[in-house]
């Protein structure tokens, strides 16, 4: 199975299931089931954006910036489309992968990144 990296908390929010689109640059034909890999870089203007839409539940839920999983798999999801446009609130790229069916793992499986899907290496 191929993996994507994500910034945290993105990656977390993905896995959760309160994130239902992934915004990219780029866009992809692929289907199907991926793992969802925490990159080590961590988004500082997150916490900001999601105030910004009102979403502070979600804030306060998120592992603190020193716990949360990064250089990780931390997770499984769906890829069902790749969209130019989308009523989500989490749409604002060029492109947005439509996720679905997230499963967070109980422990993150340790492993290097990489650009665009990758093979895992474990």
């Amino acid at each position: 199975m191929k993996a994507l990296s994500i910034r945290q908390p993105w990656a977390w929010l993905i896995a959760k299931g309160y994130k239902d689109i992934e915004n990219r640059s780029w866009q992809t034909k692929f289907r199907g089931r991926i793992y969802i890999h925490a990159s080590k870089r961590f988004d500082g203007n997150a916490l900001l954006w999601l105030m910004d839409r009102g979403l502070e539940s979600i804030k306060i839920l998120i592992p603190d910036r020193q716990n949360i999983p990064r250089g990780a798999i931390v997770g499984e999801v769906d890829i069902t489309d790749c969209v130019t446009s989308s009523s989500s609130i989490w749409f604002t790229g060029t492109y947005g992968f439509v996720l679905a069916n997230p499963r967070v793992y109980d422990e993150p499986i340790p492993s290097r990144g990489a650009l665009g899907f990758f093979n895992p290496g474990f």
